[in-house]
């Protein structure tokens, strides 16, 4: 009996070390388990993107950058301002626009031969109505109304000479003004290109989700930081110029595309009793007194959407949705009024495709 409960004994003594074995074999597995998967999410951590926010203000406008990755592209993001703006910037005094504009000839860039291409190509389809060569005729009626008078018509017709833009040329790089004292102002499209080139500089850096918005100018590529696709506000028109936040007309969901709205509800002044705006017909010289409010053009790429809404507003509200009518590649939305006063809101079926459902 006694060897027999000797027997059980180390029976048991036998149990209870194979379950600390066994335990002990678990514990360390499970141990192990822990470190490998701390591991793994912290590699993917290290390496996991997030979305990044950059701001501030480029010629005297602001502008807000979101996009997503793991580097800060800060210093990029101002490169490429700067290089538009040593190309483009018609106030920068050496510029190369500035160059030409004062000797009539200079070796244009890439940025300042795509800015002349684009320009073109809208000049060609508007009918002549979008023309950056109108500076001479801008900084007259900029004049102007800052006098609260209306210049003559004996000099605007004398700086229409001077309008056209068949009278720039570019031949083996050299840009030249065909007539002296004609002058080049790309600011109604400069914007739009630095959000292209902004998010082409964000694509070659591997960014692949990502919003840029420089005064109101638009680009939009793939989700935002919730997954979803780009929300952009396009505002109603309002009289009150000085007001910093305005009602929203409608908001646009935006993946792959651009937007621009070109407006002359800020920029006006009276003028002998009439409302005179900052949009100048490049034909009659006039400063429009269309009842056209706003446009806003989406498009592929911001310099085309914003070298359209700026013509669209030359074109006046009936002849824009008689040419944007029947349109797919650019969605147009105009903002115009009655006679009382009242908005009256046209889309074409490009633009209503864009809008958040």
């Amino acid at each position: 009996m006694y060897l027999i409960c000797i027997s059980q004994m180390n029976a048991l003594i036998l149990h209870k070390s194979r379950f600390i074995y066994t335990m002990n074999k678990k514990l360390r597995y499970a141990i192990l388990l822990v470190l490998a998967i701390a591991c793994v999410a912290f590699y993917f951590a290290r390496d996991r993107k997030r979305y990044v926010t950059a701001q501030g203000v480029v010629w005297t406008t602001e502008y807000h950058i979101t996009y997503e990755s793991n580097a800060n592209l800060a210093d990029s993001i101002n490169a490429v301002f700067n290089k538009i703006d040593a190309s483009a910037n018609v106030y920068n005094k050496s510029s190369l626009v500035s160059q030409f504009n004062d000797y009539g000839e200079v070796n244009a860039d890439s940025i300042l031969t795509l800015l002349l291409a684009e320009a073109r190509t809208v000049y060609e389809q508007s009918d002549s109505l979008y023309d950056p060569t109108v500076m001479p005729l801008v900084t007259a009626w900029k004049k102007a109304r800052k006098e609260k008078r209306t210049p003559s018509k004996g000099y605007i017709d004398g700086l229409l000479a001077l309008v056209g833009l068949d009278n720039v040329k570019v031949e083996n790089g050299v840009m030249r003004a065909a007539t002296k004292g004609v002058q080049l102002d790309f600011s109604s499209i400069a914007k739009g290109l630095a959000c292209d080139e902004v998010g082409r500089m964000l694509e070659r850096n591997g960014v692949t989700n990502y919003l840029v918005e420089i005064g109101g100018e638009v680009v939009a590529h793939g989700v935002n930081e919730r997954g979803a696709c780009w929300y952009v506000s396009v505002d109603m028109p309002t009289d009150q110029a000085e007001k910093t936040e305005h009602a929203s007309a409608l908001v646009l969901a935006l993946d792959g595309k651009s937007v621009a709205t070109s407006g002359n509800y800020r920029q006006f002044a009276m003028v002998d009793g009439k409302r005179v705006t900052h949009i100048i017909d490049p034909k009659t010289g006039a400063a429009s007194q269309s009842d056209l409010l706003s446009v806003s053009i989406v498009a592929p790429r911001c310099v085309t959407a914003d070298a359209w809404a700026t013509a669209c507003m030359a074109m006046g509200t009936a002849s824009t949705q008689a040419l944007m009518d029947k349109r797919n590649d650019l969605g147009v939305m105009t903002i115009s009024t009655d006679s009382v006063g009242n908005y009256i809101v046209w889309s074409n079926a490009a633009f209503a495709a864009c809008v958040e459902k």
